[in-house]
């Protein structure tokens, strides 16, 4: 599948907030940190949420504090909950809807990848595995309420990570000499600048504040890599696999550090360099 077919494919994982009642800002629990300004206990909307549902300082997250925001991506869970489950009549204050919206991000999240896994593999076994798994997860979100809330989404998370895993590796097998894996390896601050990553694993990594300055990321494995203020400015992030927007926009980059061609830039590192390079295979 070429990458505007995937991105067209991931249409309904785009969050509309117009439709939606601000549960993002409602449900989680904030903690003043680097990312929130304020603490916001699970289930009370922040002191920014309007009663129209929108931000009132969304054009000023990052400079009042909130970048945890600016990072955040339900994928199109909260107006599925707000529309598809409650019918469009749910209080964001609701209880039962705060559950919901809980497992449902995470069956969207699901969605994303197992879209992608299709991608990344040939005809045959494993394709056939993806393509029914990702239909049992699309069926799970069309579930009532109820349903929902008594959906194990950890088990499920932890079957498809598995599947994805077997995914990734198929994807990555013939990478030329193919850089080590780091899966879940703590490399927080890591001077990592031109590193060879090529291929590799950095699955549930820590690279937050890293320095990947100039570093070959072409297809490797980011599923859930912990990429906030990692330095990306120059990296080659080219048909890296299962990477998310939100881990692009946690990070620092700029206008040459070359993204997956199903994703979009961050708005703040500027547009590419015409022709957007790519190193040679």
């Amino acid at each position: 599948m070429p990458s505007d077919e995937l991105t067209a494919a991931r249409q309904d994982l785009t969050a509309d907030c117009a439709r939606c009642v601000g549960l993002c800002c409602v449900v989680p629990a904030f903690t003043a940190s680097a990312d929130f300004a304020i603490d916001k206990p699970a289930g009370t909307p922040c002191l920014h949420l309007l009663p129209d549902s929108r931000c009132g300082v969304h054009d000023q997250l990052r400079e009042r504090g909130f970048p945890g925001c600016v990072v955040f991506d339900c994928l199109g869970a909260g107006q599925r909950v707000t529309q598809d489950v409650f019918g469009g009549a749910g209080r964001r204050d609701d209880p039962a809807m705060a559950v919901v919206f809980t497992v449902m991000r995470q069956l969207t999240e699901l969605l994303w990848h197992l879209r992608e896994a299709r991608t990344l593999v040939a005809p045959g076994p494993l394709r056939t595995e993806v393509e029914r798994r990702l239909a049992g997860v699309e069926a799970l979100t069309t579930g009532s309420a109820d349903e929902l809330a008594a959906l194990d989404a950890a088990a499920h998370r932890r079957e498809v990570g598995d599947l994805l895993g077997r995914v990734s590796e198929a994807a990555r097998r013939d990478v030329p000499g193919r850089a080590r894996d780091r899966r879940n390896a703590d490399l927080m601050g890591a001077a990592l600048r031109g590193a060879d990553l090529h291929g590799a694993s950095l699955r549930g990594t820590y690279l937050i504040g890293a320095d990947l300055r100039g570093a070959d990321l072409r297809r490797t494995d980011l599923l859930g890599a912990d990429l906030r203020a990692a330095d990306l400015r120059g990296a080659d992030l080219t048909g890296a696999l299962f990477l998310t927007g939100p881990q692009l926009t946690a990070a620092v980059g700029d206008d040459t550090t070359a993204v997956p061609a199903a994703l979009s830039r961050p708005a703040r590192w500027g547009p590419p360099p015409t022709g957007q390079r790519r190193r040679s295979r």
